[in-house]
Formats: structure tokens, sequence, C-alpha cells
């Protein structure tokens, strides 16, 4: 009996001193792997083993080497379309008149959800009822807020900025604002739809209201067709245009 109980506390003792010694070494194991953690990204690459001329050709292994990145917040930040560059060919039903649309549309302000366009449209030609040249122009630069992550399929954004409008003997410019919803089918811009309702100087006798559509599609990886339309009202005059357009994606 005297054997077994000096077994019993034996094993009881050798018990304590591993579980002792497992609690001074934590703090010594955790220290290790901070330091693998802060590393070099030399030292990791010798224990990866990876050809050098690899990483420096690879600038998402090198951001992946350096730090660890959150796929899940960028995928949420990382704008699901792309700024264009727009040149293109508009038609004025109203005025039988023909003309360009030039444009930029969404430069980032970096990610936080802000973008500016701008545009410029004009006609070359038409007629008015009286039998004179018409005209029609506009131009104006908006900035939009993009209400939901920037990575999302569908969002929207309110918009406020400046424009101004002239269709034959009317003309108006000053405060633009509305609001824009954007369908993107693709991350990469390969495929959107855009919808937008605005109005130039809300609240006054000069007020217009503006509702513009536009859809785009990639025809190459940098390179899209479009099509927009817009329609123009106000109590002095309506007026419509249709366009098609190529878009340089950056």
């Amino acid at each position: 009996m005297n054997a077994i109980k000096f077994f019993k506390l034996l094993s009881i003792s050798f018990g304590w001193q591993i579980a002792l010694t497992s609690l001074v070494n934590l703090p010594v194991i955790a220290q290790e792997a901070d330091t693998d953690l802060d590393m070099p990204a030399n030292s990791v690459n010798e224990r990866l083993d990876i050809p050098e001329r690899v990483i420096q050709e690879s600038p998402t292994l090198q951001r992946w080497l350096k730090e660890v990145p959150d796929v899940r917040e960028d995928i949420r930040h990382d704008p699901s379309f792309r700024t264009r560059l727009r040149l293109g060919f508009t038609v004025f039903p109203g005025n039988d008149a023909v003309g360009i649309n030039i444009g930029i549309e969404d430069i980032f302000i970096k990610r936080t959800g802000l973008t500016i366009s701008a545009d410029y449209q004009s006609a070359f030609n038409g007629d008015k009822p009286n039998g004179m040249a018409s005209q029609r122009s506009a131009i104006g630069a908006d900035l939009h807020y993009f209400l939901l992550p920037l990575g999302n399929y569908i969002n929207i954004a309110p918009l406020v900025g400046y424009r101004y409008v002239q269709s034959n003997d009317f003309n108006t410019d000053g405060l633009h604002v509305g609001l824009r919803l954007m369908l993107a089918f693709s991350r990469t811009g390969a495929g959107d739809v855009s919808l937008s309702q605005s109005f130039i100087s809300p609240g006054s006798s000069q007020e217009v209201g503006i509702t513009s559509l536009s859809v785009g599609y990639a025809v190459m990886s940098q390179l899209r067709l479009s099509t927009d339309l817009e329609w123009q009202n106000s109590i002095e005059n309506n007026d419509s245009r249709a366009g098609i357009n190529l878009e340089l994606l950056f």
C-alpha cells in the first residue's frame, strides 16, 4: 500500500511540474510567435523558398509578404465600376440636330465614396421651327457621394454640382442637385446601368428637371460602348437627347 501511495504522490508531483513548466514557457512561445510575425520579408522569403524574381514580378505577392490584407474589406470597398473617359455622337430629335458628347465619369477621391464627373454636349446643326439654326448645348460638373460601400453591385448617390443648358432661345444655369442609382453587373467595369434624376436651379422659375439613363458594356478590357438617353423638362422648354459613345476605362 505504501508503494502505491508513493507512486500516486510521484505522478501528482510530475503533473504539477509539467503544468508549471508549460505556464512558465507560454511567454517564451508567444514571444517566438511574435518574432515570426515581425520577421522581415527576406526572412519569410527564405522560409518559403520563393525565388526573388517571382516576388519582384508579383505586386500581390509583395503585398501579402508585407502584410496579410483583409480580403473581405477589400472586396467591400474596391469599386465595382471604373473611371470612364467618354467621346460620343449625340442626336437631339426635337431640333433634328446632331453633335458631340464629351465627358469623364466617376473620378474617385481615394476610397471615400466621393466621385467627380464632368461633361460637355453641343449640337453641330439643326433647325428651329422658324427656320433659323437651332442651338443646343450643355456643360456641367457634379460631385457624387455613394452611400453604400463601393464594392456593392447596387449603389445610390446624391449629387450636387453646377450645370448650364441651352435649347434654342431658352437657357439657364445654376445649382444642380439630384439622385443617382448605379447597377454594376461586373466588378471589372465590364457592364453597368446608371439612372439619375436631377434639377437645375430647383425652386426657381428657371427650374429644369433632367432624367438620364446610361447603359455601358465592355468590348475590350479597356474599351466600352455605351448608350445614353436624356429627357429635359422645364416650364419654358422640353427637349430630349440620345447618344452612342466610346468609353476608355481607367
